[in-house]
């Protein structure tokens, strides 16, 4: 097989490692290596913000009408559409997610550069009714600067959009730092940005370790923000460096999800959500419904037919359109997998469904595993796990549900499943998550507020609140009076 080599995409230009050295990308299902990915050093991060902070004060970005800006992130999203395949086959090849998910999550993508690019140039100031007399004040909201994008390998380009889109019509410039277990993608959305026009500078890529290269990059006086996506010890890191410099952060980090059924909701249906929340993208997802808790009314039922539909979930090659779970993207992460499941089997939970590698499918591969009997406090319930495995616990009423749902340090996502609408309303107002679904799970949109409560993180992404998060407010006054008055009294 043909390893192809990638470069770094520095202010426009397509550059080799100033260090010399690769990094062998792996597929997760075949264990081949497909790819080299550029290691970066502290002087590709150097440059990538010299780039970037002259395209932000000097180049033609300084002066673009945001009409245009926002013109290049249509041009931007409809070369995403054009190219979706391309770029599905290639995180498939990375991270080992199945070829529908990674597809439906690329087809989808340019939805985002559409709804940024009509907002770019619908960032309005106000003119204030100030209580000053002879005084006009108003404000504007304007850039922040370079912003640095660091994000995981779960979804690569799904989460770089999430902060590339709304940071870029802001009027800001932008580095990517991606996954090292996940860059292919990212260098090859680069290509597209080439082709989109966009000036040199304001959109640049520069891959290898986060201590090699995220962190010369967070620690970077020119840098003005940063948005993070990954576990909560990064998370805590990149914001103690930040505090350094008093830089802005947006950090979506881990869950340990509720995902609530009482006993007047459709079975049938929350079996699916149940299994949708914890066993799509082999559990490696941070709003994962890693808690299933069940009421005690319908308890057995509900497990029993949770274990026979979950026990029919196809393992197998990724590309292949009938399979379901997929491997686990890194050896790192397999091995914390096989860890916990261990650890639950101490505690004394109840396994009723897999617990264990299946290696007749591959090397990395996890059987969709289901824990009974999961008493709250264990850490299986506490501990962030990220793979395919489901910590059963049960609950007499509504308010032991929100009390169990609530203890714990996240609070990211939340499932509640019920037909009558006072409780699934008072529930979801109950929960402390950033993201309650009712009658579903695991659903996203370019025009919904992402982000969690507590250790889950800090701001939100999506929306019209996360091109907020990519601005800074001037205020302006100018008097009108005819002279000025007392100079040592404040007006």
């Amino acid at each position: 097989m043909n390893v192809q080599r990638y470069q770094l995409y520095i202010n426009g230009e397509w550059l080799d490692p100033a260090g010399g050295e690769w990094l062998d990308t792996v597929n997760p299902y075949n264990g081949e290596t497909w790819a080299e990915i550029p290691r970066g050093s502290h002087a590709d991060a150097d440059a990538a913000v010299i780039a970037a902070r002259t395209a932000f004060r000097e180049g033609p970005w300084a002066t673009m009408h945001p009409r245009e800006r926002g013109e290049l992130l249509r041009k931007l999203g409809d070369l995403i559409a054009a190219n979706a395949e391309m770029l599905a086959v290639t995180e498939v090849r990375d991270n080992g997610k199945l070829m529908a998910e990674m597809l439906g999550q690329m087809n989808y993508l340019p939805q985002w550069y559409y709804y940024y690019g009509g907002l770019a140039d619908k960032i309005e100031g106000a003119v204030l009714p100030i209580d000053k007399p002879e005084v006009m004040t108003y404000t504007r909201h304007e850039p922040l600067g370079v912003v640095v994008g660091i994000t995981p390998w779960n979804s690569p380009l799904l989460l770089a959009t999430w902060k590339l889109a709304p940071a870029l019509a802001a009027g800001n410039t932008f580095i990517l730092k991606p996954s090292e277990f996940t860059s292919a993608s990212a260098l090859e959305l680069m290509k597209l940005v080439d082709q989109a026009g966009f000036p040199p500078g304001v959109i640049n890529t520069v891959t290898g370790f986060g201590h090699e290269v995220g962190a010369p990059l967070i620690e970077h006086r020119h840098v003005a923000k940063v948005a993070f996506t990954g576990g909560e010890q990064g998370g805590k890191t990149i914001y103690q460096s930040a505090a350094k410099q008093l830089k802005p952060v947006t950090l979506e980090l881990g869950g340990k999800s509720p995902n609530i059924v009482f006993d007047d909701a459709n079975l049938d249906d929350a079996v699916k959500g149940a299994v949708a929340g914890i066993f799509a993208a082999s559990g490696q997802t941070c709003l994962a419904g890693s808690r299933l808790l069940v009421q005690r009314s319908i308890y057995k039922e509900f497990l029993d037919k949770l274990v026979k539909f979950a026990s029919q979930a196809q393992l197998g090659d990724p590309t292949d359109k009938n399979t379901q779970i997929g491997p686990v993207t890194t050896p790192g992460q397999y091995q914390k997998i096989i860890d916990y499941i261990e650890i639950a089997r101490e505690e004394g939970a109840r396994c009723v469904l897999g617990g264990g590698p299946a290696p007749e499918h591959g090397a990395q591969f996890v059987q969709p595993t289901i824990f009974a009997d999961v008493d709250n406090q264990m850490r299986i319930a506490q501990e962030e796990v990220f793979g395919p495995v489901l910590s059963v616990i049960p609950f007499e009423d509504e308010q032991e549900a929100i009390e169990i749902a609530n203890d714990i340090l996240y609070g990211l996502a939340a499932g509640v499943w019920t037909e009558n609408i006072r409780r699934a309303i008072n529930v979801s107002n109950a929960l402390e998550a950033g993201t309650v679904w009712v009658n579903t799970y695991r659903a996203v949109s370019v025009m919904a507020p992402f982000g969690g409560y507590k250790l889950s993180g800090l701001g939100r992404e999506n929306g019209i609140e996360a091109i907020k998060s990519y601005l800074q407010t001037k205020t302006v006054w100018i008097s009108t009076a005819e002279e000025t008055p007392n100079p040592f009294v404040m007006r």
